[in-house]
C-alpha cells in the first residue's frame, strides 16, 4: 500500500486538466487516521482551485477534494474515537480525490444510519457550511424564515433539508421552474424561478420577510436581500459567484439593525471544525437515524472521470450533490 490514484491539477484551467496520477498513499500523524476513501464530493471550491482561485491552505494536500468517506484503515499516534474497519465520513482540507486520505480523527465523523459510504460523502462540506452560517453566524431559529440563493445547489438542497428540521420556513431562488419544484418536493414552503420573476418583488407580494439570508450569489443580490431583508435580520455571505465588488445602499443596516457577514470554512484550524463536527453529531446526526435528512445526489461518476463530474458542475444543471466514486 505504498503508491496509490489520485487527481491532479497538472495546471490552471479548465475541468481537462484534471488527471489521475500515482503518488503515495499518505501517513497518519498523531490524532489523524488513514482513510481508504470509498466517495469523495464534488464543490465549488475545488472548481475554483482547479482554476487556479482558491490555493489550499498551508500543509494541505494539493490534490482537490474536500469530504469523502470510507473506511478507516490506518491509525496515528493517539488516536481514540476511531478504530480500524470503522465507517466514516470527513471534512478535510484536501485530498478527497483519491484512494485514501488522511484526516484529524477530530474532523470525521461516523456514517449516519441507514446511509451508503457514497451518500455519506455528500454530507460533510455542505453540513458542515450550512450549521456554521446559518445556525452559527445566522443564528436561525424555529418558526424563523429563511431565505437560501442558489436552492438546487448542494449547499441548497442542504439548507431546505435543515431549515425545514430545524422548524423554520424556507424559502429558496433557483433558476428554472424544474429546480424550483425540486425544491419544493425536498421540503422548501416557497421557490421562486429568478430567470422569471425578481425575488424582492415576489417575496414583497407573498408578505415573506426572510430573517436570515444565506447568499452565495453575490453580486446586485446584497442590494436586493437588503430590501427584502427582516427587522433584526442576518445576511451571510458564503461566495460571491456575481462578484465582491459591489455598490449598494447600506442604510438598512442601520434602520433595520441587521447583521452583515459571511466566513468561508476551509481554512478553519482542526479545532474550529472539530467544534461544527460535534454539534452536527449532537443535533443533526439524530435527524437522519430518524429519516428526516438524507444527502440529495445528482450523479457519480468514476474518480478517473473528475474532469467530467467538474464540467457537470459549472454546467449548473445538477440538483443536489455530484459524486466521485473509488471502486
Amino acid at each position: 500500500m505504498q503508491d496509490m490514484t489520485a487527481i491532479a491539477i497538472t495546471a490552471p484551467g479548465g475541468p481537462e486538466v484534471l488527471k489521475p496520477v500515482r503518488i503515495k498513499v499518505p501517513v497518519p500523524k498523531p490524532g489523524e487516521i488513514l482513510v481508504k476513501v470509498k466517495a469523495a464530493g464534488v464543490n465549488r471550491p475545488d472548481v475554483l482551485q482547479r482554476q487556479g482561485a482558491y490555493p489550499p491552505p498551508a500543509g494541505a494536500p494539493e490534490t482537490p477534494g474536500l469530504e469523502i468517506a470510507g473506511e478507516v484503515v490506518g491509525l496515528g499516534e493517539g488516536v481514540k474515537r476511531y478504530e480500524a474497519g470503522d465507517r466514516v465520513c470527513a471534512l478535510v482540507p484536501g485530498g478527497g480525490y483519491a484512494e485514501f486520505c488522511v484526516v484529524h480523527e477530530d474532523n470525521a465523523l461516523p456514517v449516519p444510519p441507514g446511509l451508503s459510504l457514497v451518500e455519506a460523502a455528500a454530507i460533510p462540506e455542505t453540513f458542515f457550511t450550512v450549521w456554521t452560517n446559518v445556525f452559527d453566524r445566522g443564528r436561525l431559529k424555529e418558526g424563523e424564515t429563511l431565505l437560501v440563493h442558489g436552492g438546487s445547489s448542494g449547499i441548497g438542497t442542504t439548507a431546505i433539508m435543515l431549515g425545514k428540521a430545524m422548524g423554520a420556513i424556507v424559502v429558496v431562488t433557483a433558476g428554472s421552474d424544474a429546480k424550483c419544484e425540486a425544491c419544493l418536493e425536498l421540503g422548501a414552503d416557497h421557490a421562486i424561478n429568478y430567470r422569471s420573476s425578481d425575488f424582492v418583488a415576489e417575496c414583497a407580494a407573498k408578505n415573506l420577510k426572510p430573517d436570515v439570508i444565506l447568499d452565495m450569489v453575490g453580486g446586485d443580490y446584497v442590494a436586493k436581500n437588503l430590501k427584502v431583508i427582516n427587522m433584526h435580520g442576518r445576511i451571510v455571505m458564503i461566495a460571491f459567484q456575481k462578484g465582491s465588488k459591489i455598490e449598494a445602499d447600506w442604510m438598512p443596516i442601520m434602520l433595520k439593525r441587521l447583521t452583515f457577514t459571511g466566513s468561508t470554512l476551509r481554512p478553519r484550524s482542526v479545532a474550529e471544525k472539530a467544534e461544527i463536527a460535534r454539534a452536527l453529531e449532537k443535533t443533526v446526526w439524530p435527524k437522519f437515524g430518524a429519516e428526516q435528512l438524507k444527502p440529495i445526489i445528482y450523479r457519480s461518476f468514476p474518480l478517473a472521470q473528475a474532469a467530467e463530474a467538474h464540467a457537470l458542475m459549472e454546467s449548473s444543471e445538477h440538483i443536489g450533490k455530484i459524486v466521485l466514486v473509488n471502486g
